[in-house]
């Protein structure tokens, strides 16, 4: 595991900026921290991904890794050494490491970077597929702009990036939205985050990317998904 010690910018912008206790990693708090559900949505990404194309010899960074509530299942399925993750929380990377090992990974030699900037470059790779599950949903347009523009420095020709994001009707909307299933509420500028459609394809071109709705996914709490691919 790579780290970089800095101060956590999710403070005060989405819970993220909390580091769990060793006592919490033992209690399997976690797992409840990513948000719960946590074979039906680690099992789901998974199936979507090889559904788009994801074969065991492909490189993979999963962004916003967390404690690897997908990643498990992408290292189970991914050949030694071709899983990447980043996330910004170092407790939540410890927490992936231990739920790693219990599931007896530890030989597929996982990639683990803490980082607050999506610097990608400390991999020294380069990927066929990304993956972002509830990311964007917690993070100002700022903050999705330096993920987009970190990710396309590293996305292989015709690889793809996969991003979850909850849906607006329209371009700055201000009102708040709940989201069904799940019953989500969200906002423009609290987390967790909205955007349409258009906004995120702004977001992407500001980044050098193209971006592609794909939409629903059987989310259960109504996350869409979009593409992006280098332009």
């Amino acid at each position: 595991m790579m780290t970089t010690a800095q101060t956590n910018p999710m403070t005060g912008i989405n819970a993220y900026g909390k580091e769990l206790t060793n006592e919490d990693i033992d209690n399997n708090i976690h797992r409840n921290f990513v948000g719960g559900l946590w074979e039906e949505l680690g099992q789901l990404q998974c199936d979507f991904l090889k559904k788009q194309g994801l074969q065991p010899a492909h490189r993979l960074l999963d962004i916003g890794c967390g404690c690897l509530r997908g990643g498990l299942h992408f290292i189970n399925y991914l050949e030694a050494g071709n899983y990447y993750g980043l996330d910004i929380n170092s407790s939540l990377i410890q927490a992936g490491l231990i739920e790693a090992e219990k599931a007896g990974l530890k030989d597929k030699r996982p990639h683990l970077l803490v980082n607050d900037k999506f610097k990608l470059d400390q991999f020294g790779a380069d990927f066929d597929f990304m993956v972002s599950i509830s990311l964007f949903t917690h993070l100002p347009m700022n903050n999705i702009i330096r993920c987009l523009s970190e990710a396309r420095k590293h996305l292989k020709p015709g690889g793809s990036y996969f991003a979850t994001f909850f849906a607006a009707p329209t371009s700055a909307y201000l009102d708040k939205l709940r989201h069904q299933p799940g019953g989500i509420v969200t906002h423009y500028d609290l987390d967790p985050f909205h955007y349409s459609f258009e906004e995120l394809s702004w977001m992407a071109a500001l980044s050098g990317l193209e971006a592609r709705l794909i939409g629903d996914w059987n989310h259960p709490r109504d996350q869409q998904m979009a593409a992006f691919s280098v332009r």
